[in-house]
């Protein structure tokens, strides 16, 4: 949990802030309790805001104690509202919850100034197969949470989620078996109300976050409050209602498709422009083909291969706007289902503009992508004919893609047929609120519902990212009006140049200005803006160039002295009368071997501290692997004040190495060979892997005891190593630091 909190106090309220202590700066674990909450008294408003510090299992946790909800550390970045761990709901889950059909959620928020946050909660459910109802406290849906289809490979999580009402307080949760998929089965489902901004969602599912399991036992969520000036319940104080925050504006997508010029026509009072047409050459394919039928509203335009009223076009978004079928049930023109299919169409609803949207009261909206549909796409609950507290509608987002669309409307509540409203179901832009009106304000009149369509938005191509520019001698096409200009990228998709509300036409057309009924190039402009970037361009790869010259340069220079130096080394340390004896006494001294520096530095991990074996006054034995496997002890002598060794002390050392590599009995540990490209030479020694007699003295092993037999072996291995370095060596060799670290 973050300890990072956030607060904006109202100024208006002068009692909240002179309420509190100015010296109230509490915390409990890691948690910093912000006014106006607080422990102490003194410390927050009112009791309502008066936080317990409890002791928990994962340590101290804060608790509002009038509603028993741990308190989080982050807060809303607005007036009166705080993050708490709400607790999950379950049904048919064992011994956790309930078993059966309905669920009570432990949270009760009523006669508290607490509630529910519709800008930041849903309503979620995790299971799948089942259709999940949110309930208010008059057992009434107010929201329905679909679950994915069980075995469904493509929704992994098995989480869904859908928008709640205002104000909630409390609820309860109804789960249904859709009866199609193991009718009768009590699969463990989980419902909740939480904040989906705190939790991240995944790829898998992302209108789902992937940390909400049904294991899950907590979910973030946020409590907003009314302002209130007693410790009473909340419906008898003072309220502050907060402030609703406007919807986020509508972003409209940008199409290029493959147009042609296109002729200018009208059927009554719509216009009719490409890629649409009535007269052939005046429409890019019979898809786009335009029917002038009269009506007894006058002569309206059908797109003929879809046999849907055209209302608008908009080219430059490659949108349509057409009159979409309604499906009523309860009143006089009653249908149970409608559809279209769109499918193998150019045609698609579009998800930016248009939503479901059903009206009436009692009833159950399913959408389907055909009538024959097993599994719907969404539901929408219409509110309870008996308690309805606002507009007897209900809403949903369509999904990308959608080409086709059927709706079911079915009663779910019993009540009696006469307060039954005429209920509706249909796709409509929601551009068009008008549209909605008539049909919600004639709700109580089955007589009255006479319309048939509602605007509905529809694409007519696939988007394409990115900028593109009118290129000269390319086949370009301009309205006769001017108002757009097109050339073909390819078989699917067009470039487009157009005037309209969402940009300046020197933004979209780049090399192109409007003159009257044509684009007209602008080379010079064009050219003044290539020149720079092929400059610029051109320095960025020159500079790139040198600094990739310079740096190699100094590999070569820094790999030269290098090398100069360890010649160095190596001519001073007797390398060159080293390599002229083994020459001389080829067949005697043979095993003896000459490593490089860098075969060492490998071998020992560049000296790392790891590798240290033993470290005395004569300097540090590091433990190594040669690159044929082998194991060695290499001894790396203390770097005494430099000076150059005459001739005869030079070749005293050599001859010394060459003796020492020569030994060979059982006792004592062999030379195998040295390095003179260092400093100070390096002497590299078979490795003994059993540690020192130190250690065994010192150092108790129960797994090798150091009984009186073994000490005795031990020494008569010491004598005889002796005895071979004074005798039997062919240089007699004085050892004189015999000691057991040494053995």
């Amino acid at each position: 949990m973050g300890a990072s909190l956030v607060f904006f106090f109202i100024l208006q309220l002068s009692w909240l802030i002179g309420a509190a202590n100015s010296d109230c700066h509490e915390t409990c674990g890691n948690v910093a309790i912000p006014l106006p909450f607080g422990i102490k008294t003194g410390c927050y408003n009112n009791s309502w805001f008066r936080v317990t510090c409890n002791q928990t299992v994962n340590g101290p946790k804060p608790f509002i104690s009038r509603i028993n909800l741990e308190l989080l550390g982050k807060f809303q970045p607005v007036e009166n509202a705080v993050s708490v761990n709400n607790p999950v709901s379950y049904l048919n889950c064992g011994d956790k919850g309930n078993n059966g059909t309905t669920a009570s959620s432990s949270v009760d928020l009523a006669d508290s100034p607490f509630f529910f946050s519709t800008e930041y909660n849903v309503f979620g459910s995790v299971g799948c197969g089942n259709i999940v109802y949110l309930n208010n406290q008059a057992a009434d849906a107010i929201t329905v949470c679909l679950q994915r289809r069980c075995g469904d490979l493509t929704s992994k999580l098995g989480g869904c989620q859908a928008n709640i009402s205002d104000n909630l307080v409390s609820y309860t949760t109804n789960i249904t078996d859709i009866e199609f998929s193991n009718p009768g089965s009590k699969r463990c489902t989980s419902a909740f109300i939480f904040d989906s901004s705190r939790l991240k969602s995944s790829d898998v599912d992302p209108q789902f976050p992937y940390n909400i399991s049904i294991n899950t036992t907590h979910v973030p969520a946020t409590l907003m409050w009314y302002s209130v000036i007693c410790n009473l319940g909340a419906a008898i104080c003072q309220k502050l209602k907060p402030a609703e925050n406007p919807p986020p504006p509508v972003q409209s997508p940008t199409i290029p498709l493959n147009y042609k010029y296109g002729c200018i026509e009208r059927c009554g009072n719509i216009g009719i422009p490409f890629p649409f047409g009535i007269e052939v050459g005046c429409y890019m394919s019979n898809w786009f083909r335009v029917t002038c039928k009269e009506t007894s509203d006058g002569s309206r335009p059908f797109i003929s291969s879809i046999n849907l009223q055209l209302l608008d076009v908009s080219f430059s978004e490659g949108i349509v706007l057409v009159n979409y079928s309604v499906v009523y049930t309860n009143c006089l023109r009653e249908t149970n289902v409608v559809g279209v299919n769109l499918t193998g169409t150019p045609f698609l609803f579009s998800d930016v503009f248009n939503r479901f949207v059903s009206v009436g009261c009692d009833s159950l909206a399913a959408f389907l992508r055909s009538p024959t549909d097993d599994y719907p796409i969404n539901w929408c609950a219409q509110p309870h004919c008996d308690n309805m507290t606002s507009e007897a509608m209900c809403s949903r987002d369509i999904p990308p893609n959608l080409s086709s669309f059927a709706a079911n409307v079915t009663q779910i509540y019993p009540s009696n047929e006469n307060n039954r409203l005429c209920g509706s179901a249909f796709i409509v832009d929601q551009r068009y609120p008008d549209s909605l009106e008539r049909i919600i304000t004639n709700r109580n009149d089955t007589s009255k519902q006479s319309r048939s369509y509602f605007p509905t938005t529809l694409l007519w191509g696939t988007h394409k990212r990115g900028l593109c520019e009118l290129r000269e001698g390319s086949n370009i096409s301009c309205r006769s009006d001017g108002a757009y200009c097109w050339a073909s990228l390819s078989e699917t998709h067009l470039c487009v140049c157009h005037l309209d509300s969402y940009g300046d036409s020197d933004d979209v057309c780049q090399g192109y200005e409007y003159i009257d009924d044509i684009c007209k190039s602008t080379k010079d402009p064009k050219r003044s803006q290539i020149l720079p970037i092929i400059v610029g361009c051109g320095a960025s790869i020159g500079t790139i160039f040198v600094l990739l010259g310079a740096w190699h340069s100094h590999k070569l220079l820094k790999r030269r002295n290098n090398t100069k130096l360890k010649q160095k080394y190596f001519k001073r340390n007797g390398g060159l009368l080293l390599q002229q004896q083994l020459s001389n006494n080829e067949g005697k001294v043979e095993k003896i071997k000459v490593f490089t520096s860098k075969e060492l530095e490998k071998a020992t991990d560049y000296y790392n501290e790891n590798r240290i074996l033993g470290q005395g006054g004569q300097g540090t034995v590091y433990k190594g692997m040669l690159t044929d496997g082998n194991i060695v002890a290499i001894k790396k002598s203390k770097l005494v004040e430099e000076k150059v060794l005459d001739d005869k002390k030079l070749k005293q050392f050599i001859n010394e190495v060459i003796i020492l590599s020569q030994i060979n009995h059982r006792n004592v540990v062999k030379l195998l060979g040295c390095c003179l490209e260092t400093k100070i030479p390096l002497l590299v020694y078979e490795f003994i892997p059993n540690g020192t007699l130190y250690d065994l003295l010192h150092r108790p092993n129960e797994e090798f005891p150091l009984t009186w037999e073994i000490r005795l072996r031990i020494a008569i291995a010491t004598a005889n190593a002796l005895s071979y370095l004074h005798s039997a060596a062919s240089v007699p060799i004085y050892h004189r630091d015999i000691k057991s670290s040494n053995i």
